[in-house]
């Protein structure tokens, strides 16, 4: 039995939009997620769609869910902007890494030769 600590074992993605529309309202649901199918002519067939479609978009609608229903609530993944804080952290360490001026001269000489042509 994989699935005994996920709350959401046994909620069709439908029955919980349901409960969210029920709850809030489009409104209040495009308010709270700020997605197209929430604020512009919202049904739930074509909400159902793109969230069926659309990973970060059903995990958002799944957090609310589980908030409102005062489930316990996954750990949250780290954002995008530690992901890009990582990213840069690790982009400057490569460049700070000291080369020998005859890997430097011959990676100049590189950059764009296809178009420059070989000097």
């Amino acid at each position: 039995m994989t699935q005994v600590n996920n709350p959401l074992h046994g909620v069709k993605l439908e029955n919980l939009l349901n409960d969210l529309v029920d709850h809030y309202g489009w409104e209040e649901l495009g308010q709270r997620i700020d997605i197209r199918c929430f604020n512009h002519d919202p049904s739930i067939k074509s909400s159902l769609k793109f969230l069926r479609k659309t990973p970060w978009a059903r995990e958002k609608v799944e957090y609310l869910y589980l908030k409102m229903t005062k489930q316990p609530l996954p750990k949250r993944k780290p954002s995008n902007e530690a992901t890009a804080e990582r990213n840069s952290a690790m982009v400057k360490q490569r460049q700070s890494t000291p080369r020998s001026d005859d890997q430097n001269e011959s990676s100049k000489a590189q950059v764009n030769s296809h178009i420059w042509g070989d000097n």
